[in-house]
């Protein structure tokens, strides 16, 4: 039987999971919002968990394919160089810890471009073994793509993985993947996660606390 504490890989999404990057996702989104035309409320109810081209696409619905890949370029221009509160997430850093000592494999698989995901990463002081981003496939979540190539690179089956997620579209690309799913911020899934500090709990029960 398939157990979300004794998987064979763990596939993390970046904002929001490892990297709490809200206050940078915020406020490009805001300012993306008042030059767009959008109601930066809506914005901010759209602005996690999708790639910035779907989440474009359903908030200007009129702009065409060359439209809202320009107003995605821009959306994403306003998140390069904010990166003055980049942290880990609470738990992160004792997770990644945890799963070095226990040597199980792990990839970060992001919505964020390469630029953005290394530029985050890096401020949070992490550096994944493997990393997907949205320019690594065809479909970004909600679709499975970046889990399924995850899982390929690191050698196990979809079913063995556990993806984290904090977002509805990412837990959907788990799902749809065929693997476990563990979540942030309480929705639904395998299983519900207060920080990233209880699934290194789960993982190594015998792991020190502290982050």
């Amino acid at each position: 039987m398939r157990s979300y504490s004794t998987p064979d890989a763990v596939l993390l999404d970046m904002d929001g999971t490892l990297v709490d990057s809200d206050g940078a996702v915020e406020r490009a989104w805001v300012a993306w919002a008042l030059e767009f035309g959008v109601d930066p409320a809506v914005a901010l109810a759209n602005a996690h968990g999708n790639p910035a081209a779907t989440t474009v696409a359903r908030l200007r619905p009129d702009l065409d394919g060359a439209g809202v890949e320009a107003a995605a370029a821009r959306d994403l221009e306003l998140q390069y160089e904010d990166l003055a509160d980049v942290v880990p997430t609470t738990g992160a850093l004792r997770l990644l810890a945890v799963l070095d000592r226990i040597g199980l494999p792990w990839a970060v698989v992001t919505s964020a471009d390469d630029r953005l995901a290394k530029a985050r990463l890096d401020a949070a002081g992490i550096r994944p073994p493997l990393l997907f981003t949205i320019g690594d496939v065809e479909h970004g979540k909600p679709d499975p793509e970046g889990y399924l190539k995850a899982a390929k690179a690191l050698g196990v089956a979809p079913a063995g993985c556990l993806v984290v997620e904090d977002s509805e579209p990412g837990l959907a690309a788990g799902r749809a993947a065929g693997a476990m799913t563990a979540s942030l911020r309480g929705l639904a899934a395998d299983v519900r996660l207060p920080d990233l500090g209880r699934l290194a709990d789960l993982l190594d029960p015998q792991a020190p606390d502290g982050d």
